[in-house]
């Protein structure tokens, strides 16, 4: 059973903190997905579990044993690497053999193992080609490949998709998804696309400046984030804020910075009277009605043809964007007013940034 458990992890370069005291438990089985924006300490997280990277305090336990101490090559890991990291002067055959052939397994074992990974990533007909004569979703399926053929018990992924064009990200992360499921291992993978995380992940860790924000299921992420950045960076396009404070008379009306006024669930917020708060509403939650209490300036609209993206500012400059299935009457330079269901509605503290939601 290889779980992963991260307990008061730390990494730092002399006085400078990178990871500052992660801790985390994977469960056997899991897709988990580090996710957050460029040097937030996901991929040197991942590095610090396959032992390519020194920890400076805390334990890595994985399978319930602690391998702080215990080299890269002897963890029982396999990592894909963002760059393919393929042999260029071996045939796809050669890369995914080089691993086992290293561990002294039998010629005929390596050759069915070989066979059955080539086959199951569509790679079979590719296996007496160089990978100066792939494409780059073929050579990311012979880097994923020649992981596989090692039946680790932890594959790590370091956002192996990031150089591939977008229709072909798409394709593979739905390989890699199918991949999971078929072989049943313990995932960690790591990215900056929310969206990637959002469709492959079992659990999500939201990580800024070596700390993780949130940890959890992504759409528990989704509906109930923890704070302002989560809320931010899960969701795409990202939640709408606007600045305002719970009126001290009426606990469900919200006084926002434009000079309007919402109103506010009676329950399911520790609101707190007269101070600073943030309004959060996703764009799919927020629509155009007539007599609506925001008022919004356009400024560009998206007409995708299935679904319509209206991206606009209030009277005080805070960016606003409506989704919508289908298409949109609302063209540039228009002023709408807007609203959104009361259950659709976050709130968050503006100097901490935590939500205020109950429960």
């Amino acid at each position: 059973m290889a779980s992963i458990e991260l307990k008061n992890l730390r990494k730092s370069y002399g006085a400078v903190d990178v990871i500052k005291g992660v801790d985390m438990q994977i469960a056997h089985g899991e897709f988990c997905v580090f996710v957050g924006p460029s040097g937030c300490g996901k991929s040197t997280l991942l590095r610090m579990i396959s032992g390519l990277e020194p920890i400076t305090s805390g334990d890595i336990e994985i399978a319930g044993e602690v391998v702080n101490t215990i080299p890269a090559a002897d963890r029982g890991l396999a990592m894909v690497f963002q760059s393919y990291a393929l042999y260029p002067h071996m045939t796809v055959r050669q890369n995914l053999s080089f691993g086992l052939e290293n561990i002294n397994t039998p010629r005929a074992e390596i050759t069915r193992k070989v066979d059955e990974v080539a086959k199951m990533l569509q790679i079979d007909m590719l296996l007496d080609r160089r990978p100066k004569d792939l494409s780059g979703g073929q050579r990311q399926r012979v880097a994923i490949g020649r992981a596989v053929v090692r039946e680790p018990k932890v594959f790590l992924f370091d956002e192996p998709l990031s150089n591939l064009d977008a229709e072909l990200r798409v394709d593979m992360r739905g390989e890699i998804a199918a991949l999971h499921r078929r072989l049943g291992n313990t995932m960690i993978y790591v990215t900056h696309d929310q969206v990637e995380a959002m469709t492959m992940a079992d659990k999500i860790a939201v990580l800024r400046l070596g700390e993780v924000e949130q940890f959890g299921a992504p759409l528990e992420l989704y509906n109930n984030p923890r704070n302002l950045f989560v809320a931010g960076f899960i969701g795409s396009p990202k939640m709408n804020f606007i600045a305002g404070q719970v009126d001290a008379s009426d606990r469900t009306i919200l006084h926002l910075d434009t000079g309007e006024s919402m109103k506010l669930p009676a329950t399911g917020f520790r609101q707190q009277v007269g101070e600073p708060v943030t309004l959060g509403i996703r764009p799919n939650h927020m629509h155009a009605i007539e007599g609506g209490p925001v008022k919004v300036l356009v400024k560009s609209v998206e007409q995708l043809g299935g679904e319509s993206y209206v991206y606009g500012h209030t009277s005080r400059g805070a960016p606003i964007t409506l989704h919508s299935p289908g298409q949109t009457r609302i063209d540039f330079g228009d002023t709408v007013y807007v609203d959104a269901p009361l259950d659709e509605i976050h709130l968050f503290d503006s100097g901490s940034g935590l939500t205020l939601r109950e429960g």
